[in-house]
């Protein structure tokens, strides 16, 4: 008996491994950079900034927004709150930024949209650009100069390499889940976006830090999306409306982690709640597109596969241990001996397996965003790694409790931002001129 359900789960898990080797394939294209061009204009682009709630944390943006070492004239700071009595008002009115009010918003899309029908089509005319960035974000002091360049691509969206604003801290600005949340970013990108850009697929999208074309929002007449995760839904539409993405590692922008593992643990179902709902939106017609079009094989694997061998590893991972522990405890209870064969056989060694693939997998995205995580100390790296195939694992319950989150609904909620000293923004220059690699063509 034991070595049947053994043998099974080697031969399913095998296959699993087999199946996904498109994927890994990917993983090759981690260390890879687009070439770094020199923009020979300056064009004007908006810096779009919702902005519910965000007072107390929204002064380190605009202290960075006010450093940027691109022509003043040409870029704008436009800044969406929902109520005008929000102290984020007189903040940025005392800039000189632009604010908008949208007091009907209860989304993230809501508020875009807002500032989109406010300004009018006149109002979008006018630039060439809209860069999309969170409240509690920070930028790199040559972020819209870098953003300018990559607008030499003809492409229609860019997403920004994504540093961690906890690191400009000191220590008690970053936790083990802060860490771990912030290998989400070097999977996406490195192991991810810089394949589907060589393939001519949409990127994974995460909307802090990404800039789209004129053209994108003249053809979307605004910002039609109001999922949980508005930047997912834009990829997945993309696919229909042809727009083409690519991600452009020169623009650096600071992102915020929670934390605390009930703020990770609640922001990630969120996520994961939105891309069930973009899925059951969009995903059929993206089918029947890629049928009726035959798409390159790549892209049919992308959007209709990738997922089936992950989830077949994990359920037959899963299954084979509850049948091990069920026969753990029948020998147990019977006095034989083959008890201890069960337990190392069918849940001690697909244990092992699963976290050890995970651990690799952790470990190539820690390396491919290594000038990132330089400021942790080394036990913290040891840490993170040992530690984040455990909280990459989560997603299997937090998945589960998406799939009824996404039928009953789930509303935005914020969350508790990070206090940083004054200190911050001479960190983040420091930290950029560390990273000389960065300007390397």
């Amino acid at each position: 008996m034991i070595h049947n359900w053994f043998l099974i789960y080697v031969i399913l898990a095998s296959v699993s491994f087999l199946l996904y080797m498109p994927k890994l394939v990917q993983f090759f294209y981690a260390f890879k950079k687009p070439q770094h061009k020199k923009a020979d204009e300056f064009r004007k682009i908006s810096l779009v900034i919702p902005a519910l709630d965000e007072s107390k944390v929204i002064g380190d943006l605009f202290d960075s927004v006010d450093k940027q070492t691109y022509d003043p004239a040409s870029y704008f700071v436009n800044v969406i709150v929902k109520d005008p009595q929000d102290p984020t008002v007189e903040l940025a009115k005392a800039r000189g930024y632009n604010v908008f009010v949208v007091p009907e918003q209860t989304c993230k899309g809501e508020a875009l949209d807002g500032y989109f029908k406010q300004i009018g089509k006149s109002g979008i005319a006018e630039y060439d650009a809209f860069v999309i960035i969170d409240a509690d974000a920070v930028l790199a002091p040559d972020y819209v100069s870098e953003l300018n360049n990559a607008l030499e691509y003809r492409v229609d969206i860019f997403l920004s390499r994504k540093f961690i604003k906890n690191y400009l801290g000191d220590r008690s600005c970053r936790t083990i889940f802060s860490n771990c949340s912030a290998l989400t970013y070097p999977m996406l990108d490195n192991l991810g976006n810089n394949y589907r850009m060589e393939h001519g697929l949409p990127m994974n999208m995460c909307g802090q830090g990404m800039m789209v074309r004129r053209e994108v929002i003249e053809t979307l007449g605004g910002w039609p999306y109001r999922t949980l995760t508005e930047d997912y839904e834009l990829k997945l539409d993309s696919v229909l409306r042809g727009f083409r993405s690519m991600y452009y590692p020169y623009a650096i922008i600071y992102t915020e982690e929670v934390l605390r593992h009930k703020e990770s643990y609640n922001r990630r179902l969120r996520w994961v709640t939105g891309y069930s709902q973009c899925d059951k939106k969009y995903k059929k017609q993206i089918k029947d597109q890629i049928r009726r079009e035959g798409a390159p094989y790549a892209k049919w694997f992308e959007f209709c596969f990738a997922l089936v061998p992950v989830i077949m590893f994990i359920v037959t991972t899963l299954v084979i241990m509850v049948g091990g522990i069920v026969l753990t405890s029948r020998y147990a209870l019977q006095g034989n001996e083959l008890w201890r064969s069960a337990v190392m056989k069918l849940i001690v060694l697909p244990c092992l397996v699963m976290y050890g693939l995970l651990f690799c997998y952790c470990s190539l995205a820690m390396a491919a965003y290594h000038d990132v995580f330089k400021p942790l100390s080394f036990g913290e790296k040891l840490g993170t790694l040992l530690f984040a195939p455990l909280f990459m694992l989560e997603y299997f319950p937090i998945y589960i409790q998406s799939r009824i989150r996404a039928r009953k609904g789930m509303k935005w909620e914020p969350t508790k931002h990070v206090e940083y000293g004054s200190e911050l923004q001479s960190t983040a220059e420091e930290q950029l001129a560390d990273v000389g690699e960065k300007h390397e063509p």
